[in-house]
């Protein structure tokens, strides 16, 4: 069982959509307690990091021993930057820290064509193998739409270009982040969530 999180940050219907795609079964917890029955966490999100003030203390133990006992996680857009220890979005309000840094908003040079926010396709850069990204190709096309960006280090899979190079797929053991959104990214976001899936076991 896929235990989806819900902190009023985005529309989670086209997040069960797609893992209904793939048999998957999922449920909404209402408190941290439920989390004790999960097989693995997705932790979703669009919009401004201020919204993961929800996940409290309480939803930060649970979700961190749920880690800790070797079940994976699963961050999505705002969610895989939750995973960091914090964002200059909303500089007062630490992350869950499993990945090392922080994010911050997108640099774009004066006079450019591109835009912030990022919204639209864009490739991945493979930078390593990881279980997350088995079966995707190198310059797969996924669908963004975000204007904070998590630093490329070391648990970085693959990385993506909007004006500079950011990380747009990332693994730490059991633990993964994607920027983009696989809900929306076709075939190649379904490849992700099946093989988040099979992290699960």
């Amino acid at each position: 069982m896929i235990a989806l999180i819900d902190y009023k940050a985005g529309n989670l219907t086209s997040v069960r959509k797609a893992l209904a795609a793939i048999n998957a079964d999922v449920f909404t917890p209402d408190t941290p307690a439920q989390l004790a029955g999960a097989a693995a966490i997705i932790v979703p999100g669009v919009g401004h990091f201020g919204s993961t003030r929800a996940l409290d203390d309480a939803w930060v133990e649970a979700i961190r021993t749920h880690v800790g006992a070797g079940r994976p996680l699963l961050g999505i857009c705002l969610g895989m930057q939750w995973l960091y220890e914090g964002s200059d979005e909303a500089p007062d309000l630490p992350g869950l820290g499993l990945l090392a840094g922080s994010c911050r908003r997108l640099q774009i040079d004066a006079g450019s064509a591109l835009k912030v926010p990022h919204v639209g396709w864009n490739s991945l850069a493979h930078t390593r193998e990881a279980s997350i990204v088995d079966g995707i190709a190198n310059g797969a096309q996924v669908y963004f739409t975000h204007s904070y960006v998590a630093p490329v280090t070391n648990d970085t899979v693959a990385s993506t270009e909007h004006g500079e190079a950011f990380a747009s797929v990332v693994q730490r053991g059991r633990v993964a982040g994607v920027q983009f959104h696989p809900e929306k990214s076709s075939d190649v976001g379904i490849r992700i969530l099946r093989n988040f899936m099979r992290m699960a076991g």
